[in-house]
């Protein structure tokens, strides 16, 4: 339209676009989106690489995770069989008028669960991750690595302490953060008033990587909501709206077996949970939607996992009349609605709320449970961990070792679910920031080890796993940013 008016003259068009698009605001939205393209997508591979290289460049860590797949699948199909219950089916349409009439109370529905079973824990993921091995260091030794004595044996490039601090020198002891209550250098209230005031230009400035830079100091509680939003470059436009009704029609629509592992799921994590209990119907809500969601299936180009696929009745192995299941491709496990809970804190509108996640889900969540050798990816963060462990504080690492206690048999779980139910909420958003500051899961395991740093004289004292465990069995008193600045800035290296 704007192109069609008389001052538009072709020999300055080139400028007068620009101009167009400086005023109009849209040269921050095309910078946004390209910003947000940027840290999802993955780095240029050698033009010659093959696709599947995309997903993961180590062969045995594609065999490893397609195995995985398999085995997620056969259980997922023997609970089919077992309880004679269709992977999919239309509803009844008395049954579809019932759900849309309590959409919003779900949690008050107490359908018959007692048959259903996750279709894995994170112990049974942490199992097969300690037998992945690279077959080409079967053979020969490769002393370096051998001298891990750590439950992950594979020989992945993890960052020592000197590469950490280089990348989170933004929490370095010297810079005001919020989550830390007494820093000697700047009157606590002086940091957060100030941090405040640059947050509030920050979000009228409307610009994404301003917004990634900024949270690396940690989130205020009131401006968290909008920055993440900004950060994940989520506008919630009429067109999103409308595509979440359009997710819950086909829930209201369609009964997938799926649904019953996610309420099972909510059942036995967040409904138990302190903080999220309260939350239930948003979870439900959010993770059926979720599953029906197809555009979720394009983080498949850039992760190592593959979309698990059903077949029409008779026509198995049949490619025309294959369909991916469930619609988003991802089979739910123990602990998934942990990866949503926390998020309900602070959005309170179904569709933002859905899609906060959607964007989390495909930017970070879907490492913690895939195998792979992304710096990202679970398995470089056990070694991580363990390496962190072993160098730093091997005498409580060599001890757990002796007594049965692997130090990772004890934090997989956390890491898995991003400490999502483990630690307070308020201590759990602050570590969250991070990862949207940093867009990284590292820090993830630099809190886990620590964590066993902070808690080792007692952990030195105990003589078996299970009183390692209940050691460490309660977190929710742990505050995050002193943990972290301690271990990464004071330990000597």
């Amino acid at each position: 339209v704007s192109l069609h008016k008389p001052e538009i003259k072709l020999e300055s068009l080139k400028e007068d676009i620009k101009d167009f698009l400086k005023t109009s605001g849209w040269e921050k939205k095309l910078q946004n989106a390209v910003y947000s393209e940027l840290n999802v997508f993955p780095s240029p591979c050698h033009p010659a690489a093959p696709p599947e290289h995309i997903k993961e460049p180590l062969a045995y860590m594609r065999k490893a995770q397609g195995s995985w797949e398999k085995r997620i699948l056969k259980s997922l199909n023997s609970m089919c069989t077992e309880l004679n219950i269709p992977l999919a089916q239309k509803r009844p349409v008395n049954e579809q008028k019932e759900l849309l009439n309590k959409w919003n109370e779900m949690g008050t529905d107490e359908p018959d669960l007692s048959l259903f079973r996750p279709v894995y824990a994170p112990k049974d993921f942490l199992e097969v991750l300690m037998n992945l091995r690279n077959p080409n260091y079967e053979n020969g030794e490769q002393p370096s690595f051998r001298n891990h004595l750590g439950l992950i044996q594979v020989p992945l490039k993890v960052k020592d302490i000197p590469e950490l601090k280089e990348d989170f020198s933004e929490l370095g002891l010297n810079i005001g953060q919020l989550g830390i209550d007494d820093s000697a250098q700047v009157p606590p209230e002086f940091f957060e008033n100030e941090h405040v005031r640059v947050g509030q230009k920050v979000l009228a400035e409307q610009d994404s990587a301003a917004a990634q830079q900024y949270v690396r100091q940690g989130c205020p509680t009131a401006l968290r909501a909008d920055l993440w939003a900004l950060i994940l470059n989520i506008s919630n436009q009429p067109e999103d709206i409308l595509y979440y009704e359009q997710l819950k029609s086909n829930v209201i629509q369609h009964d997938l077996l799926v649904d019953s592992l996610i309420y099972k799921d909510v059942k036995l994590t967040a409904s138990n949970d302190d903080y999220y209990f309260v939350f239930e119907d948003y979870l439900y809500q959010v993770l059926l939607c979720f599953s029906r969601d197809t555009s979720v299936l394009e983080h498949f180009t850039y992760s190592s996992a593959t979309p698990p696929k059903s077949y029409i009745q008779g026509k198995l192995g049949m490619e025309e009349y294959a369909v991916f299941y469930p619609p988003n491709g991802v089979i739910p496990f123990h602990g998934f609605s942990m990866y949503v809970a926390p998020l309900c804190f602070l959005y309170h509108e179904p569709s933002k709320l859905y899609q906060i996640f959607r964007e989390m889900y495909v930017r970070f969540f879907f490492r913690l449970h895939s195998i792979s050798s992304h710096p990202s990816g679970i398995v470089s963060l056990c070694l991580l961990f363990e390496t962190l462990l072993q160098t730093h504080l091997p005498q409580l690492f060599y001890h757990l070792r002796e007594i049965g206690a692997q130090p990772l048999r004890i934090s997989f779980k956390w890491m898995v679910r991003a400490f999502s139910g483990y630690l307070a909420t308020d201590q759990l958003l602050l570590l969250w920031d991070r990862i949207l500051g940093y867009n990284s899961l590292e820090i993830l395991a630099v809190l886990a080890a620590a964590v066993f740093a902070f808690r080792a004289v007692n952990l030195m004292e105990v003589t078996s796993l299970a009183a390692a465990e209940a050691v460490l069995a309660d977190l929710s008193t742990l505050k995050v940013m002193p943990l972290l600045q301690i271990f990464l800035f004071a330990t000597v290296t």
